[in-house]
């Protein structure tokens, strides 16, 4: 079979998706690959892997293209962040960059996660890549997405799970029953979430406006007599803060069935990747972290749309012109 992706170079589709596909989707480095292969009598160096990598990661950007353009077609996506070490060139150190994720919305038909690595935190990076897109963003409280919550059109979704976070924290430190209270109202929340995971919009909205709503407005009244009573600046009132400074984002999602009351649709697909840059230590350059951001783009996708990722890959990279 000629080869198609790598110019004048040995490696078929098939090795090339192997490659990938332990690199991103089962975390194995390529200094490892390297061994596997060298125990089964193909040597191949650490250093022609990492080219096969960075020439699929070229040819696949197109594609990632093309699927961000659809991501930004959807009215209601989430957004998330996460460090990855990059190497300083000439320095041999490494420094913090960042792997930027944007996922269609958890309820929309598109199946799909977009990753950008970029070398810093700023919010220049979602400004850019959310750039003339409106629509509900589901984010954090990270403050590098104020300049888009800014933009007009730009509807911000606050997360749930972020909010009980902070009360689950303040119980397992110090036992509070204010915080086990919060808990408990917020358990209930999810329970009725559980029910319409798999309902139409209508009847997720309808259900939420007649079970939940009741819920999120008696812990709302709740929320605010606790604040009145502790100590200003205590752990119990700054969790209290955080949900009530946010409450309008936290419970939009109560208006439309089309709305995830919380980020763990994306994290989800960041939680492999927390996994893999342990394996991988670093990004041996912003280019190299792009073309990795390529790769893991579509691997994840798939994955998200229940492909077997290798199944997948090699498909692609066969019918890449």
């Amino acid at each position: 079979m000629p080869a198609r992706v790598i110019d004048k170079g040995i490696p078929t589709e098939g090795l090339l998706a192997q490659v990938l596909v332990a690199k991103y989707a089962d975390h194995l480095p390529l200094a490892r690959q390297e061994n596997i292969f060298a125990r089964a009598g193909v040597p191949i160096a650490r250093s022609t892997l990492a080219q096969w990598v960075g020439q699929c990661g070229v040819q696949l950007q197109p594609l990632v293209d093309a699927l961000s353009a659809q991501v930004l077609a959807c009215p209601v996506l989430h957004a998330d962040e996460t460090p990855v070490q990059m190497l300083k060139p000439g320095a041999g150190k490494t420094h913090r960059a960042y792997l930027w994720a944007y996922a269609a919305g958890r309820f929309e038909p598109l199946r799909a996660v977009i990753y950008e690595f970029c070398e810093t935190r700023e919010g220049k990076h979602p400004s850019r890549f959310l750039q003339g897109w409106r629509g509900h963003l589901m984010v954090d409280d990270y403050a590098g997405y104020k300049a888009v919550l800014g933009n007009e059109g730009v509807i911000e979704l606050g997360c749930l799970a972020h909010a009980r976070r902070k009360f689950f924290d303040l119980h397992q430190a110090a036992g509070s029953p204010i915080a086990a209270k919060a808990l408990d109202y917020i358990g209930q929340i999810y329970e009725i979430e559980r029910t319409v995971v798999d309902a139409d919009r209508e009847v997720r909205s309808e259900i939420r406006d007649r079970r939940s709503r009741p819920i999120i407005e008696a812990l709302r009244t709740w929320m605010m007599l606790q604040r009145s009573q502790v100590p200003e600046g205590s752990a119990t009132a700054k969790a209290l803060d955080y949900s009530l400074r946010r409450w309008e984002a936290l419970t939009r999602f109560l208006d439309d069935g089309n709305l995830p009351v919380d980020n763990n649709h994306l994290e989800g697909q960041i939680r492999p990747i927390a996994v893999g840059k342990h394996n991988w230590l670093f990004a041996g350059s912003l280019r190299a972290g792009q073309r990795a951001a390529a790769v893991m783009t579509l691997v994840n996708s798939a994955r998200l749309n229940g492909h077997d990722p290798y199944a997948y890959m090699k498909d692609v990279l066969e019918r890449l012109p």
